[in-house]
């Protein structure tokens, strides 16, 4: 790529610039990861598909995951103290879909995905994940129209067999 045409990529605007529609178009060649983040409360199992989810620290072992303010996901997580992160394989799409489906019965939800209980807080993992990670709620931060979740690390799986994992790029999964 000549300088000229570099300079015209970096000067391309999607959108208006500084307004949602940009940043999503902007952010939408960044693939992300695809996980499950589940929880119970009051007896009831919570989960919500995420792709916000990165490691914090080492040292205490920390995570997070963004939440947004309007999912039904969003009062059981401010609620519940221990929740799960389960790191989607590239063959579960489905899953992903079925956790991002906002009209799915929250009571039945979990009847047609196989899963396990997390060895300390018992929330349900998704089984055949490529590896999960049990928290307890160590922080939440306003993050606009999300909440910013942080997780202290309690457990996690050991190391998953060599498989694909499940992302999502340019408003597919792959």
């Amino acid at each position: 790529m000549s300088g000229a045409d570099a300079a015209a990529a970096v000067r391309r605007v999607v959108g208006v610039p500084g307004t949602p529609e940009a940043l999503r178009a902007t952010l939408a060649d960044f693939s992300s990861g695809v996980t499950v983040v589940t929880t119970t409360v009051d007896g009831v199992a919570h989960a919500m598909t995420a792709t916000a989810f990165c490691s914090v620290s080492l040292e205490p072992p920390l995570v997070l995951v963004c939440v947004s303010r309007t999912s039904r996901f969003h009062a059981a997580a401010m609620r519940a103290q221990g929740w799960a992160v389960s790191l989607l394989a590239a063959d579960q799409e489905a899953v992903a879909r079925h956790f991002s489906d906002r009209g799915r019965d929250l009571a039945t939800q979990f009847d047609t995905v196989p899963h396990d209980a997390a060895p300390q807080t018992g929330v349900f993992l998704v089984a055949g994940a490529l590896a999960w990670l049990e928290c307890r709620t160590h922080a939440r931060y306003d993050g606009g129209d999300h909440t910013i979740l942080v997780g202290e690390v309690l457990s996690t799986s050991e190391k998953s067999r060599a498989r694909a994992p499940l992302t999502y790029y340019r408003g597919s999964y792959s």
